[in-house]
């Protein structure tokens, strides 16, 4: 974002909060001791307040650090998480924005479609259309918001393109930093469903199921399962409504993977199953995925034979489909692989008593981890640390593994890591209780 739109975005934002204080230019700058005439330059986007005067403004306005916030995206380049409420599609209507903070708060600011439309243009709302490369795809994208019916393949091939950068981004930077541009975005989708034509509204369908998944995979890392359970099911009902077949049955597999973390064992193998009923058309890496998800939930039963049965028989699968049959499944597909299968059946093996398999597994994988993936790679050492463990091989090796997993947690915020870094305390403090490295994992994963 460019200087010149910094200052447009906080113009816009100050005028409207000093509208809504219901305060004049000089009345504000009585309270912000700031002259009048800078604040008119600055409600003109004509000028940046310095860092210090843009926090006396918020205070005085009784926004917290917002304007702060916005004056240092001049200098970071970084927009603010936005969420964004784009009524009807009336050039007329206002554009509402909830403007959250790094305090927690959020500020509701309103803009004229016009202004909306500017500061997509500048990138001072990357956080709801990121990444657009050229003024010609920024025009289609901004003009199909404005006018729902001009959604083409162009506009929904951006959208498709920004998911497919946020899965990237989910395993490096983990659910924190994604949920709210990831909402912003299913909202401005929704909006464009709303106004579609016809020959779009099961594509816009599609790609609203398609975040919607991703949305409950967030909120299921972040440990907030039941809105993860209800993203699942909306993503579900968009793919039904959109005939996509593929979706839906990967939604299944998406309930399954959150009925595990509920403990719901007997729930995971009924859902995982239903995925696979009816294979008939299904892209074969999916069947393969559901098989994988039945025999996890199998392990935890204790139908030990049954689960590595199904393991093998998902692991033929991809051994001769190793690539997409249809190139619209959903994204976790592309990726999924034998790898990806072992490192799933680590779990399997640590229920059935072999902790010992399990590690050598997770070692395995960890070590084919690409740089860069800090959540995956503090997942995958979080399991490592409690296969060590339970394999009773070394308790400072566990203990250290788990002070690694949990920065990680700490920096992602990945409830997933927590999860089983929680299991690794109770494991050490069982086998070796008042061990030292035993009471500083402890001490240090209670501290956070």
């Amino acid at each position: 974002m460019d200087h010149g739109t910094s200052a447009r975005m906080f113009g816009l934002v100050l005028a409207h909060l000093r509208h809504a204080a219901g305060l004049s230019q000089r009345e504000l700058g009585k309270r912000a001791h700031y002259d009048y005439t800078r604040i008119s330059r600055c409600e003109n986007g004509e000028v940046l307040p310095p860092l210090e005067q843009a926090e006396a403004l918020g205070r005085a306005l009784g926004v917290g650090g917002l304007l702060a916030e916005l004056r240092r995206t001049a200098t970071t380049g970084q927009a603010l998480p936005v969420v964004a409420k784009v009524p009807g599609s009336d050039d007329g209507e206002a554009v509402m924005l909830d403007m959250l903070t790094t305090d927690g708060r959020s500020v509701r600011v309103i803009l004229s479609r016009r202004q909306f439309a500017q500061l997509l243009a500048g990138g001072a709302l990357s956080s709801i259309l990121p990444g657009i490369g050229d003024a010609d795809h920024y025009e289609r994208v901004t003009q199909a918001i404005g006018q729902p019916g001009r959604v083409d393949d162009q506009v929904l091939g951006y959208f498709r393109r920004v998911l497919a950068e946020h899965y990237t981004a989910d395993k490096m930077l983990g659910p924190r930093g994604l949920l709210r541009p990831v909402l912003a975005q299913v909202q401005v989708l929704d909006e464009l469903r709303r106004g579609s034509t016809a020959a779009y509204a099961d594509p816009l369908l599609q790609v609203l199921s398609q975040y919607a998944e991703m949305a409950g995979w967030l909120h299921q890392d972040l440990g907030q399962l039941d809105s993860a359970m209800a993203w699942t099911r909306r993503a579900a009902e968009w793919a039904q409504c959109a005939g996509d077949a593929q979706m839906a049955a990967y939604m299944l597999v998406r309930q399954s993977n959150i009925a595990m973390l509920a403990d719901d064992y007997t729930g995971v193998v009924q859902l995982a199953a239903a995925a696979r009923r009816n294979p008939a058309g299904l892209e074969s890496k999916l069947t393969a995925l559901a098989a994988q998800q039945q025999a996890r939930g199998l392990a935890m039963l204790g139908e030990h034979d049954e689960c590595f049965a199904l393991l093998d028989e998902a692991a033929e699968t991809l051994r001769g489909h190793p690539h997409v049959t249809h190139p619209a499944v959903p994204v976790y597909l592309h990726h999924y692989d034998l790898d990806m299968l072992r490192e799933q059946s680590a779990v399997c093996y640590r229920a059935a008593g072999r902790p010992g398999a399990a590690a050598a597994i997770l070692e395995d994988q960890i070590g084919k981890l690409p740089t860069g993936v800090a959540r995956d790679r503090g997942h995958l050492t979080a399991k490592l640390a409690v296969a060590v463990a339970q394999a009773e091989q070394d308790p400072a090796r566990a203990a250290h593994l788990g002070h690694e997993a949990l920065t990680v947690a700490s920096q992602t915020g990945s409830a997933r890591i927590r999860r089983e870094l929680s299991c690794l305390d109770a494991e050490l403090r069982q086998r070796w209780p008042g061990h030292a490295d035993a009471v500083a994992f402890h001490d240090a994963l209670t501290a956070v």
